[in-house]
Formats: structure tokens, sequence, C-alpha cells
């Protein structure tokens, strides 16, 4: 008898610790969590909103306009912009409407913080050229921009960043759970 129940137990601890294993490779590999500090998202995502972020997504697939992506700013931090611009764009700003190689996009996820905006533009006029020099977005490049265009250190102000410093893309807004969104 007491020796099944240490059987049992030894099964039960294998079992736990294959668990653990697991969920430390998913997380590591796979998935990871990141809490919005500011405002450079607004009103998209909060400060203090907890979120997924999918590391896969953007090894295998290719970048999509308009994605919220997690990526490494520097050393020590992590900053969640908006793609605009991938590799061989032409992205620009005329009377706050973008242009992305001649053709006109509209960003509805900005349509409330317009409402809230006196100013009546949300993003000034600009060309990649005027801020990066370079015509297009580069090959290997991203050109990003907070949603709250009118308070956020975006690709306006540190040019594009390298995709190899992605993290990955935002999958799901957990926190608050009166907020809890898939899609952006």
């Amino acid at each position: 008898m007491k020796e099944a129940i240490k059987k049992e137990s030894i099964e039960w601890l294998k079992a736990f610790a294959i668990g653990i294993i697991i969920f430390v490779i998913i997380r590591a590999f796979f998935f990871s969590n990141y809490v919005v500090e500011g405002e450079s998202m607004m009103p998209t995502l909060q400060d203090g909103n907890k979120l997924v972020v999918n590391k896969v997504g953007y090894k295998m697939t290719d970048f999509n306009h308009f994605d919220i992506i997690v990526f490494h700013a520097n050393e020590n931090d992590d900053y969640v912009k908006r793609v605009i611009g991938i590799p061989g764009d032409k992205v620009e700003y005329r009377d706050d409407h973008l242009f992305i190689n001649g053709k006109k996009y509209e960003e509805p996820f900005l349509d409330d913080y317009r409402k809230q905006v006196s100013t009546g533009r949300l993003t000034g006029n600009f060309t990649l050229e005027e801020i990066t020099g370079e015509v297009t977005v580069p090959k290997g490049k991203l050109f990003v921009l907070g949603d709250n265009r009118l308070g956020s250190w975006d690709s306006r102000h540190f040019g594009f960043i390298p995709i190899d410093q992605v993290v990955g893309k935002v999958s799901l807004r957990y926190w608050p759970f009166n907020e809890i969104q898939f899609s952006f």
C-alpha cells in the first residue's frame, strides 16, 4: 500500500515537472506578457494594460500594415507601436491622411481620438524622405507610429526600427478584464 502511494506520488511529481518545463518553453519561445507603460498608444492601449505578445508569428509570417508590435527600443526598454510602413513602402502624411505608396488609407483606430483632440490634426504632414532621408522603408526595417500621434515617441523621432528587434505581435489585451480584446 505504501509502495503504491510512493509510486503514484513520484508519477505526479514527474508530471508536474514536465508541465513546468513545457510552460517555460512555451513562455520563452512562443508568447510573452507585456505591460503598457505610457500613453503613446492611446486610446487603443492605455498605461497599465496587460498584453500577450505572440513571439512566433513574426518568425514565420510577413509584417502587415497596422499590426501592433512590441520591439526592443534599446537594451533596457521595449516599445509598443503600430506598423505603418513595411520594406519598400513610401509613407506620407498630408492633411492628416495616411498615404502608402500613393494610396490613401483609412485609420479607423484613430476615430475616437480625433473626437477628443481640439487641434483638428493628429498627425503633421511629412514624408519619409523629410524624416529619414530615405524615399522608401529599407529592406529589414519598419516604420512605426503610436496611436497617440500628438504624444508618441516613434519613427518620426528615432527613424526606422530593425525587423530583428521585433519581439512579436500583440495578440491579446487581458487586463483590465472589462477591456479584453483579441484584435486591434
